[in-house]
């Protein structure tokens, strides 16, 4: 069954039934519209923009851009590129591909032009939909990607060297094309999220697209009734996967722009949310601002919501024990996933095992997995190896890379690069990636079970650990530490907290400097052996305060 077909039964069957709401706070009321379904409502006290459409507008628009593609000689096979901010428009754009037999490329918001022409050329992109926010990265390669028959932009002013979505789209018949898909035909390009090099493009079909829609409802129980606050980019699979829970029940999901704590807070108030996914920084700032007194919660109604889920990397367990304190009638869960398994939920907590806070959990629904040594070996309880993913949602292959596609497809699983061992209940925990492994005097070091550690200490915000070059030991742990707001910490503060610590897991270098992480909220190592490996780390000043 193709994807595509859940959205035509919703249509069906609730075609007035408000299945998508956009909130943006940076917008004030008064901004004019652009597509006429969409009604204001103004929320009380609140001076934020609320578009919404119901799923019989949501089947229309995809219907019109599949008929515009088709239009244009856009046939079964052909590449089409969404490279868009969170929007009303984004999910109506991405159906409109599939009903087109067209294979959706969704591209990362934060490329750079040099990016974006890179995975266009990779994945062989015949048609660029872009928003407001990319006509100058777009317009520097224009001339430049020759295979890009078309190039569509969203919004208001479109600039000369496009055509107006809005216009042509709407002028297109609003019909079902009908094109006939199965399962094993291509449907989607991902890209890896670069944290290891530069992006792979991941090829799924239709059959990866609709074992995610059960894996996410089968996890956590999504009914009709569920409002599902989605904050993080349509463009990774980690959002698009868990909004499928919302597709598969046909209940309404909140697309937010912007994850300040307020605005988080707010929205689950306002829309009633009842499921909210959440990366680690924002889970952090929540807290933090709730702690600080920015937020307080008795001005708000969030009785509807049941369930808080983190995914897309490791989870602290004193997040969660602060989390529960504060939220006590919240239900928790963790998913793992990675692209090339169709994103989050391949291995799987559940929400009745919140006594193995820190672990990701057992085999997903309809998954398999295994954890083997350097010779494909499954290793015993307790100790460190790959861990390993089998089912319906591993990725078809890297596209157009053989070599890269056979290092991690073999007999039909799928080698991860992640280092996990299990305990003897069966939970896996995931202890780092297989390339952030630092090898210091012969010993292994796995830079996540130091940052938990880390994450223990009540004036620190975040903490990234890396593996520098050290002459007599190979490599050393150096941690880059985030202090809190309005706290103080100094290097002799870390060296004492740390006496936890067995001796060679304690880090030889404490730096004080901002943790960057990407859009899925995963530490971006790369960028940070940049600044600090291969040359002299600047001594830092012996304290810090924000």
């Amino acid at each position: 069954m193709p994807i595509t077909d859940l959205l035509r039964q919703n249509a069906k069957n609730y075609p007035g039934d408000i299945c998508l709401v956009e909130i943006n706070p940076s917008i004030r009321e008064n901004k004019r519209r652009t597509w006429r379904e969409f009604d204001l409502i103004e929320p009380a006290a609140q001076d934020y923009y609320r578009r919404e459409i119901t799923w019989a507008v949501f089947d229309e628009k995809a219907n019109r851009f599949a008929n515009l593609l088709i239009s244009r000689g856009i046939k079964k096979g052909d590449k089409v590129g969404i490279l868009l901010m969170n929007c009303l428009e984004w999910l109506p754009i991405y159906f409109g591909a599939l009903k087109a037999g067209a294979i959706a490329v969704p591209l990362n918001f934060r490329y750079t032009a040099d990016e974006i022409k890179y995975c266009v050329e990779l994945a062989d992109v015949d048609v660029l939909v872009f928003g407001p926010e990319f006509i100058g990265r777009v317009e520097e390669i224009a001339d430049l990607i020759d295979r890009v028959k078309y190039l569509f932009y969203v919004g208001e002013s479109c600039p000369g060297f496009a055509e107006h979505y809005d216009s042509l789209s709407a002028n297109c018949h609003s019909s079902d094309p009908n094109i006939k898909l199965s399962d094993s035909d291509n449907a989607a390009i991902y890209f890896s999220s670069g944290t290891t090099g530069f992006p792979k493009a991941i090829l799924h079909n239709h059959e990866s697209l609709m074992h995610s829609c059960r894996v996410e409802q089968k996890h956590h129980s999504q009914s009709k009734d569920d409002v599902f606050l989605c904050i993080p980019p349509l463009y990774h699979t980690g959002a698009k996967m868990h909004w499928f829970g919302s597709l598969i029940s046909a209940s309404k999901a909140v697309l937010l722009k912007g994850v300040k704590p307020e605005f988080i807070i707010q929205a689950a108030h306002q829309e009633k949310c009842t499921i909210v996914w959440l990366l680690v920084p924002w889970a952090q700032d929540i807290l933090d601002a709730i702690e600080r007194g920015d937020i307080d919660l008795k001005k708000y109604d969030l009785s509807n919501w049941r369930l808080m889920h983190i995914g897309a990397q490791p989870v602290p367990p004193s997040l969660i024990k602060r989390w529960k304190e504060v939220f006590p009638n919240h239900q928790y869960d963790t998913n793992y996933g990675l692209s090339e398994s169709i994103g989050p939920g391949c291995v799987h907590l559940g929400v009745e095992n919140i006594h193995k806070v820190g672990a990701i959990g057992k085999a997903g629904f309809g998954w398999e997995v295994k954890i083997v040594d350097e010779s494909g070996d499954n290793v015993k309880p307790g100790n460190v190896g790959e861990l390993c993913v089998k089912g319906p949602g591993v990725m078809t292959c890297y596209y157009k890379d053989e070599k890269a596609t056979a290092e991690v497809l073999k007999d039909g699983w799928l080698y991860t690069g992640d280092m996990a061992e299990e305990d003897s209940d069966g939970f896996i925990y995931l202890v780092d990636r297989k390339k952030d492994v630092i090898i210091s005097g012969g010993e292994n070091l796995y830079p996540v079970q130091i940052e938990d550690f880390l994450r223990g200490h009540e004036s620190i915000k975040d903490v990234a650990v890396i593996g520098l070059p050290d002459k007599r030991l190979g490599e050393i742990a150096a941690a880059i530490i985030e202090v809190k707001e309005g706290h103080s910490l100094t290097e002799d503060d870390i060296t004492a907290f740390c006496i936890g610590l067995p001796r060679y897991k304690r880090p030889h270098k404490i730096i004080f400097a901002p943790v960057p992480r990407n859009a899925t909220g995963k530490i971006e190592k790369p960028k940070l052996r940049s600044i600090y490996c291969g040359e002299s780390v600047v001594a830092k000043q012996n304290e810090i305060e924000v």
